[in-house]
């Protein structure tokens, strides 16, 4: 299979590494000139791909001036994280093209995808295809999201949902707890989605990573992908903070290489 440039790149640092580190930028909590010194920080700390987005009103010329600024400071690949139609920009390498597949309501799971599949296209952004899977306590995203929450405490149930998704051809899955979450899942928990899938599927994990240690249990787990972004907000070490997570994750991760 032909994969794109952002995509073979994760594949890449997947294969050197065993993992990679994802910040995580959301354009309206902070302004475009401190995104771009975040990404540089980020950058010389060892981040492997910058995340933009995660927020609904993370659109428009909010969205892409906030790219433009990262991309003036940082050579990593910037990735969308989007959390509606409107949340693209075709100043982006890379978008996320998910459905949240615990998602109530039919627009999340397909019919965003519909309305957005032709501005991706216009925008020249590489689509990656991604299962959304929001796991308790969900925080804003489960909320607006209207997801069925996956239970903790039953990992074998986002482990299926992880199955059906390579089944339908999603080459990234990512469990998500939420923004601002208290804390990630138990390693047990993403070992569970990680046996499921075949090792061609990338894993992704987002929500309440606070510490390095915490990090670098989920890659040992079977974590490709540890998305940060609360704890990397509004640090004046930004650069020291995002070295200590990304040496903890690459010391487990050159273990499963």
């Amino acid at each position: 299979m032909n994969f794109g440039k952002v995509e073979t790149y994760l594949r890449e640092k997947r294969k050197d590494q065993g993992c990679y580190l994802m910040t995580l930028i959301d354009p309206p909590d902070q302004t475009p000139e401190q995104a771009g010194k975040m990404a540089k920080e980020a950058e010389e700390g060892g981040s492997d791909i910058i995340l933009v987005g995660g927020s609904a009103s993370a659109q428009g010329e909010v969205l892409d001036t906030c790219i433009r600024h990262i991309k003036e400071h940082c050579s990593l690949p910037v990735l969308l994280f989007p959390g509606n139609i409107g949340t693209t920009s075709k100043h982006a390498d890379a978008i996320y093209f998910m459905s949240l597949l615990n998602s109530r309501n039919p627009y999340w799971i397909s019919q965003a995808q519909v309305l957005a599949s032709l501005i991706v296209k216009k925008g020249g952004i590489e689509a990656i295809p991604t299962a959304y899977l929001v796991v308790e306590p969900g925080q804003a995203v489960g909320y607006i999201g209207d997801a069925n929450l996956l239970p903790r405490n039953k990992p074998y149930i986002a482990a299926q949902y992880a199955l059906a998704a390579e089944m339908m051809g999603m080459r990234i899955v990512l469990t998500d707890s939420g923004s601002g979450a208290p804390s990630p899942v138990d390693p047990a928990f993403a070992r569970a989605v990680r046996s499921m899938i075949s090792p061609e599927t990338l894993y992704h994990y987002g929500g309440g990573v606070r510490t390095p240690e915490q990090a670098a249990g989920l890659v040992k787990a079977g974590a490709n992908g540890i998305q940060i972004g609360t704890v990397f907000e509004k640090v004046s070490d930004l650069g020291t903070k995002v070295e200590k997570f990304s040496k903890a994750m690459r010391a487990e991760g050159k273990k499963l290489v």
